[in-house]
């Protein structure tokens, strides 16, 4: 099984981190360009919430239904209920360094499917792909929170 992991911090106390990914438009923010999300039904981030969406990558929709588990101010876990992998499990950690810094852990462990599926998710999937995007959620997080949540890149 393919795994991934992510770390960076952010200077924001914990409670900022929460809150920032507890917003129901985190996921449109977080996703970089050139891929596309749109959103079909975004619950407000708790146990058993989920999340339809479709990412667009280039022509591609790639449809996902992701259910949220082990929701707490430390973190949560997205499970993919349907989606283009045969699983996927992403794990967001915080961790309080200080009262103002925080870290952010990203685990993610994935299988892919056979046939045309297994070939697409394994290029999207790929280690610099999702290093690629993470740095872009690493860069976007540490914006948004600097600028005090006031305003969307």
């Amino acid at each position: 099984m393919p795994v991934f992991d992510y770390s960076f911090s952010v200077e924001a106390p914990l409670q900022a981190v929460c809150d920032f990914h507890h917003d129901t438009s985190a996921l449109r923010r977080l996703t970089p360009p050139p891929t596309f999300v749109r959103l079909i039904s975004i619950e407000p981030l708790a146990e058993g919430s989920v999340s339809r969406f479709v990412l667009w990558v280039g022509p591609l929709p790639l449809h996902w239904t992701a259910v949220h588990h082990n929701v707490s101010d430390r973190g949560f876990t997205d499970v993919q209920e349907s989606g283009p992998a045969a699983t996927w499990a992403h794990t967001h950690s915080f961790t309080p360094l200080s009262p103002t810094r925080t870290r952010i852990d990203e685990h993610i462990e994935f299988t892919h499917r056979g046939g045309p599926w297994g070939l697409v998710t394994r290029l999207l999937f790929s280690w610099p792909n999702l290093w690629l995007m993470f740095t872009y959620r690493k860069m976007v997080t540490r914006w948004f929170l600097a600028a005090g949540g006031k305003s969307h890149p």
